[in-house]
């Protein structure tokens, strides 16, 4: 058994069982790959992959309990690595944030121009993703944090802590009739086409939600990724638009009024996401800590290597 037929174990996980891009993955053959796996296999005297023909289609019930020993087995080579970073390298290295528009526009600048400050040398990467894909960078360790406001509390292979509440808000042309002032209620929204979020971005799930619990169904005539196109659409007049309120602002939307909609939908809470089992460099644990305010760096440790329920 070696690293190779291990990785190769992780790979088809990640593409699908399709050996031709867990060939390319990995800089292989596919040949070189089928013969690991059959190597593999006759070492532990079982089948690992269920086949339809000579395609992979699956794992059998041991190949599962395999390919998850594979993955810890990984995963602590990884620390091992993490290791001598954390000696060596103590403020130099590479962290990779995944996170939503949202996060990275508004929510990150400042945290991220502290981070910087106090470790210039590390490289950091913003990888601007889906909540889905930010799982599954995370998951994979091919991103140290995960930041998002959806996805990642549902995972058990992370520890979670709070990074940032929010609420959204309703924007419209200054004047529009909604801005005329009077109370603002679901019932009025519904009556506009409303511009907002794309389905598994920044709260959009709580928004359906709230208009199907009061019996209404909103016209949603267009959905983007980000606030700034919402507002884009909304100041040509397209509908009104439903964002994070953090995304308005008076002096760079100088044609648009903010509605307050703190009493209409429920407050988001954004949360910052580590991989279970990872042995953090002290660069990634001090970014952790300046989303996570107030938790130490002893109680963020602790909770990575925590055991998952």
């Amino acid at each position: 058994m070696n690293l190779q037929q291990l990785r190769i174990l992780r790979e088809t996980t990640r593409h699908d069982f399709n050996l031709t891009e867990v060939a390319m993955a990995l800089f292989t053959s596919q040949s070189g790959v089928s013969k690991a796996i059959k190597e593999l296999e006759e070492e532990l005297g079982l089948e690992i992959f269920q086949r339809k023909g000579k395609r992979l289609t699956g794992f059998t019930e041991a190949g599962a309990a395999v390919a998850e020993h594979a993955q810890r087995a990984l995963q602590e080579i990884e620390n091992l690595r993490a290791v001598g970073q954390s000696v060596f390298e103590a403020d130099e290295g590479r962290l990779v944030l995944a996170t939503t528009h949202t996060q990275a526009r508004y929510a990150l600048p400042e945290i991220v121009r502290a981070f910087r400050e106090r470790f210039p040398k590390v490289q950091l990467v913003l990888r601007q993703a889906s909540p889905p894909e930010i799982s599954d960078l995370v998951e994979s360790s091919e991103a140290d944090i995960g930041i998002a406001t959806e996805s990642l509390t549902q995972n058990p292979r992370f520890v979670t802590f709070p990074f940032f509440k929010w609420f959204h808000g309703v924007v419209v042309p200054k004047d529009h009739a909604l801005a005329a002032g009077g109370p603002l209620s679901l019932a009025a929204l519904a009556e506009h086409p409303i511009i907002t979020y794309h389905e598994g971005f920044t709260g959009r799930g709580m928004i359906d939600a709230t208009f199907a619990k009061a019996g209404l169904k909103p016209r949603v005539v267009l959905e983007a990724l980000d606030a700034d196109v919402i507002k884009a659409y909304v100041v040509l007049g397209m509908g009104v638009g439903l964002i994070a309120s953090v995304a308005y602002d008076e002096a760079s939307d100088p044609g648009l009024a903010l509605l307050d909609a703190s009493e209409l939908f429920a407050e988001n809470t954004s949360v910052i996401a580590l991989r279970r089992g990872r042995l953090l460099p002290g660069y990634v644990a001090h970014f952790a800590r300046l989303c996570a305010r107030g938790v130490t760096e002893e109680a963020l440790r602790a909770a990575v290597m925590k055991e998952e329920a």
